[in-house]
């Protein structure tokens, strides 16, 4: 085991009690080999079945293996199974149809492109080395959960990766899964509260089973941020209930699930750009606060919202709860120095205690599946390392040893 590590405990959110601990967010960068034959599954081709489930679990072994050499504390499968970290329920969740190929476009996105249209003509131009395009789905029956054997498989891999761990190389691990919400446009419930009420409780059913499987449930949740920011077609007051609706929903299909086994994280949606039309995080943390988790992501090497430890000062982190700030950008090929991190991560022990802190990334390093992901591959290796460095520094001082 190496020095300060503790063994893994299945399903229990550990605190960095003895030193500060590391993670991200989930996705990373799947080999070229399995984006080729995700690829072809995923337009409809034929493709090797058998031989896609091998890559994938190779994947997962490899990327596990990888979280580990860079000095991780909490990891997970890369997400290598999904072909987004949204619009993989198109595969585990009934009661939806293909949209007319109209893309995913959040109205918060919409503001920015308008304010740097020649700019983001170039950026989501580059969305063509996608495996697929994200699209939106249509909502024209029930929604149920089909996904059971799709998420038995992800179980399984992240499972046989860890075991393939030495000992004590891995302190706790996650599986993402997203939150119910704006992958799908209603045509078949009466209300929208109606229909997302519906995928909320479908989804329920992956929550549950990544919980009962000995993993921590994090789930993936722009749509917090998405609702309360900037949209011409709604009010402050429109905004501000649609986010209470969210929380109340998201909450209720985490219901039972003890918040110490749950990992929120919450994003701005999108990565390289100029993105002054994000909203402040003082006006998202206190809601996100409301949804029953045990610990919180978001974003803090994005240079729009660095400033942001100080919100920390007035607005009380509850008992028990943990915060993981994005140490490192997943929008940016520059490798934040381990000293910056690590003076990162003392502001906000300084403020919130050091055993409520575990530092992470900003967001996924491929979100969606990509033969040219923004960040490179390599240079997310070398952000890992760097987080991990900067952790060890900051224990070092946090801890006097």
């Amino acid at each position: 085991m190496r020095a300060g590590r503790r063994s893994y405990r299945p399903g229990t959110m550990q605190r960095s009690s003895e030193r500060i601990l590391t993670t991200h967010v989930g996705s990373l960068a799947r080999p070229r080999p399995l984006l080729e034959q995700m690829r072809e599954k995923e337009h409809g081709r034929p493709y090797d079945v058998d031989g896609y489930s091998k890559l994938v679990a190779d994947a997962v072994t490899e990327v596990v293996g990888k979280q580990v050499e860079a000095g991780l504390d909490v990891v997970t499968d890369g997400e290598m199974s999904k072909v987004s970290f949204l619009t993989y329920v198109k595969d585990r969740l009934s009661g939806f149809a293909a949209g007319t190929g109209e893309k995913l476009m959040p109205p918060s996105w919409q503001v920015e492109i308008d304010a740097f249209p020649e700019y983001y003509a170039d950026y989501l131009g580059k969305y063509t080395e996608q495996v697929s395009p994200m699209t939106t789905m249509v909502c024209t029956g029930p929604v149920s959960y089909v996904g059971h054997e799709q998420l038995r498989t992800d179980i399984e891999n992240l499972r046989a990766a860890l075991a393939a761990q030495p000992e004590g190389a891995v302190t706790e691990a996650f599986l993402p899964s997203t939150s119910p919400s704006g992958f799908g446009r209603n045509e078949y419930y009466a209300s929208e509260g109606e229909y997302l009420s519906a995928v909320a409780e479908a989804l329920r059913e992956e929550y549950l089973a990544i919980v009962e499987a000995g993993f921590l449930l994090q789930v993936d949740d722009p749509w917090l941020i998405e609702y309360l920011s900037e949209n011409p077609a709604t009010t402050p007051e429109q905004r501000r209930a649609a986010a209470e609706q969210h929380i109340e929903i998201l909450n209720h299909a985490l219901r039972g699930i003890p918040p110490e086994k749950i990992r929120l994280h919450t994003c701005y949606g999108l990565n390289h750009g100029p993105r002054v039309h994000d909203i402040p995080f003082a006006e998202v943390a206190p809601l996100m606060l409301r949804i029953n988790a045990g610990a919180y992501s978001f974003e803090v090497a994005n240079p729009r919202h660095q400033h942001e430890w100080k919100i920390w000062r007035d607005l009380p982190l509850p008992d028990g709860k943990i915060l993981i700030p994005g140490l490192v950008g997943h929008a940016t090929n520059y490798v934040e120095h381990p000293e910056l991190i690590a003076d990162t991560i003392e502001l906000y022990a300084g403020i919130v205690g050091r055993e409520n802190v575990i530092a992470g990334a900003d967001c996924g390093f491929s979100s969606r599946a990509s033969f040219k992901p923004e960040v490179h591959p390599t240079v997310v290796w070398e952000k890992f390392r760097a987080l991990s460095e900067g952790a060890r520094i900051a224990s070092a001082r946090l801890w006097g040893r």
